[in-house]
């Protein structure tokens, strides 16, 4: 009788037959392994949720009463046929990537991850393996991150500069992983406040043991003229928002990935963007897939064709998997991909569409 394949692609998203469980499923399956919290990857409507130990209170407070269980990072589980562990992604608190063995034949499904240590989240680390499954949203040769240790210097200088004339700064970043790396990275010039989404985040990774300074949940009763040197941090659809525009005059700024591409901030009329991502760049992830040794790629969310073609040119046995998730922000990875393709002049060089 054949082996069953240790891992299957379905509708419902990547599906491990010999073990009865998905990953990171995209509609209700009865038994979900999740390698973080954000809800592209992290959905309702599971029979039962497993994750790291680290991932799990914010998976509670973003999806309620939930069936779930934890599991400590590099600790083998048996489940039906396999033995699954999770290991450090570097993307977010909490995240991993997914190990499955089967007969000695290893499969790893990296979830989102970055390579660059950023002091907060648990540090990626390469896991040896036969086949790959990694994410692309930044698998292209024009994203290349600098050093975090200089846009975080970059940043801290624009609040200082802000704040030196009484202006307040507010920063749109996602509520949880990015918000928390700028509030911990970046030197103080004054108060950090918080938009609420963002403060409940902190609270709970805060209550974990993570390293994050005195935040100030923002209020009625806080304004410009209260708190005239302060950094906000908030979501990006609160940028421009009536809940900001009691910082009357304030600076403010967007944190992405995709501030690396021309276009963006003019279009979105923002005045100042800083290029931070939670995902590898380009040769973050060509060095990740190196690492693993693996024969077998297969790219998920971003610009898998550009991406596969590539890994093919290297060697890789590559392929593409549909997703029904996308990057750091699903609106401005179609704003970003229409930017790209308007300067490359063709879209089959930069398209991000998932096909079999």
């Amino acid at each position: 009788m054949a082996r069953q394949p240790v891992l299957t692609f379905t509708d419902r998203g990547i599906y491990c037959p010999p073990g009865d469980f998905h990953i990171d499923p995209w509609r209700p399956v009865p038994r979900a392994l999740i390698t973080h919290g954000h809800s592209d990857h992290a959905r309702r409507g599971h029979g039962h949720y497993l994750c790291t130990h680290q991932a799990l209170p914010v998976i509670r407070h973003r999806l309620g009463d939930i069936s779930a269980s934890s599991i400590a990072y590099g600790e083998a589980l048996r489940i039906g046929a396999v033995t699954v562990s999770f290991h450090p992604a570097g993307h977010v608190p909490g995240s991993a990537q997914i190990r499955v063995e089967q007969g000695g034949e290893v499969w790893v499904v990296s979830g989102d991850y970055k390579t660059e240590p950023d002091g907060l989240a648990e540090a990626f680390e390469p896991v040896p393996c036969h086949a790959f499954i990694s994410e692309c949203t930044f698998g292209l040769p024009v994203f290349r991150w600098r050093p975090q240790t200089e846009t975080m210097a970059e940043i801290s200088a624009w609040w200082a500069q802000n704040a030196a004339i009484g202006r307040p700064s507010i920063i749109g970043a996602y509520s949880f992983g990015k918000a928390q790396r700028l509030m911990a990275g970046i030197a103080p010039s004054g108060p950090i406040l918080t938009h609420g989404a963002v403060e409940e985040i902190t609270r709970i990774l805060r209550a974990q043991g993570y390293p994050l300074p005195e935040t100030t949940r923002v209020t009625p009763d806080i304004s410009a003229r209260s708190h005239p040197t302060a950094l906000v941090i908030a979501p990006p659809s609160a940028l421009g928002s009536t809940w900001a525009r009691r910082f009357a005059q304030a600076e403010e700024a967007f944190a992405s990935g995709w501030m690396a591409v021309r276009g963006i901030r003019r279009r979105r009329a923002l005045g100042t963007g800083f290029t931070v991502s939670d995902h590898a760049d380009w040769d973050g992830l060509n060095a990740a897939i190196r690492a693993t040794g693996c024969e077998r790629v297969f790219v998920t969310h971003g610009y898998t064709t550009p991406f596969r073609r590539w890994l093919e040119t290297q060697g890789y046995d590559a392929g593409i998997v549909e997703t029904a998730y996308g990057g750091d922000s699903e609106e401005e990875e179609e704003e970003a991909t229409a930017e790209v393709i308007t300067e490359s002049g063709t879209e089959s060089e930069t398209g991000t569409g998932a096909t079999a």
